[in-house]
């Protein structure tokens, strides 16, 4: 007969599979601290010496990492998606900017159609709070600051989209803009009428997933991407152009 004895599951097992949850599903994420150990064991409502198997496993599995004096924290993961040297070719090839803002038009269109056909209300929540986020710090004309809340709105919206391969791989395309692989996002928020047209485009992105439409909101984020498109062009034209001014101007000192 096709049965098998039923073993019940260890404490300790039954950890590890919360905590992987967690990190899958965009919870806990890469260098988020977790609590001391004994806050942790009351939270989970495990024996400590049960706890640090679960974190010895999940170590071991490259998931979590200790540091001496300081805690447990969730392993940098997203690092993994992409090689070093890969990083370092996108880095010094224009083409890769313009791919990559393709990239993420078809992916951020396709979470944004997602987020509003699946969504929770929380998920809703959370968009607009980080929205508000935006319109508080346009108003303060805080370039970094809008550039940091572009990026959590954007992943905002792919966590409302509830795929985790979408979740991890955006994840990791985020963490090189925010590195400057591709382009410093905090110029376009230095100029005054390109912010104004960012918040306006950011929105209509959030309006469309807060009224459910599916195709409003890939549609807004489409255009939202190229118009980024059209800025970055214009941003490499001014440098090239800088460049050759500049060239022109060391001749002219040396007639």
């Amino acid at each position: 007969m096709p049965f098998q004895k039923i073993n019940p599951e260890r404490v300790a097992d039954s950890v590890v599979k919360q905590v992987e949850q967690l990190i899958l599903r965009g919870i806990l994420r890469p260098g988020e601290r977790l609590p001391s150990e004994r806050e942790l064991a009351e939270r989970l409502g495990v024996s400590r010496p049960s706890l640090r198997e679960a974190v010895a496993d999940l170590e071991s599995r490259g998931l979590l990492k200790t540091r001496a004096g300081s805690g447990v924290y969730v392993a940098d993961v997203l690092g993994s998606a992409f090689s070093e040297p890969l990083i370092a070719l996108f880095s010094s090839h224009q083409e890769a900017l313009f791919d990559y803002i393709a990239f993420r038009r078809d992916l951020e269109g396709l979470a944004a159609e997602r987020a509003a056909r699946m969504s929770s209300d929380t998920d809703l929540k959370v968009i607009s709070k980080v929205f508000d986020k935006m319109e508080t710090a346009h108003a303060k004309r805080n370039p970094a600051e809008e550039a940091a809340l572009d990026a959590e709105f954007h992943m905002a919206i792919v966590e409302a989209s509830h795929n985790v391969f979408m979740l991890h791989m955006m994840r990791s395309m985020f963490e090189m803009l925010r590195a400057g692989v591709f382009y410093n996002r905090k110029v376009m928020f230095r100029v005054r009428t390109t912010r104004a047209a960012l918040l306006d485009q950011h929105r209509a992105i959030h309006e469309a997933i807060i009224k459910r439409d599916p195709l409003g909101a890939r549609r807004a984020v489409e255009e939202h991407l190229d118009y980024v498109e059209v800025c970055m062009q214009e941003v490499k034209k001014a440098e090239e152009n800088e460049g050759v001014a500049k060239l022109r101007y060391e001749q002219e000192l040396e007639r």
